[in-house]
């Protein structure tokens, strides 16, 4: 005999993705993209600062890239 299903609560119930949309996709804003964008190339100038020999502004380019913009970009 086949064990009867918990009822569905709120708190508990699934959510169902937008039309042509899976359920685990992340949408990404203009806004996101250019907190992106801006990253990236924060990224890109303290590489090209390093291998320049700034090894004041270079450190400074590379951690506002990695650990501010590019999860701010992806959280927004």
């Amino acid at each position: 005999m086949p064990r009867p299903t918990p009822a569905r609560t709120a708190r508990n119930a699934p959510v169902a993705p937008a039309p042509g949309e899976s359920a685990g996709s992340l949408r990404f804003t203009p806004k996101n993209l250019a907190v992106l964008g801006a990253g990236l190339a924060s990224i890109i100038l303290g590489y090209v600062l390093l291998g320049n020999a700034d090894n004041v502004l270079a450190p400074l380019l590379l951690v506002l890239g990695y650990a501010v913009l590019i999860p701010l970009g992806i959280i927004l």
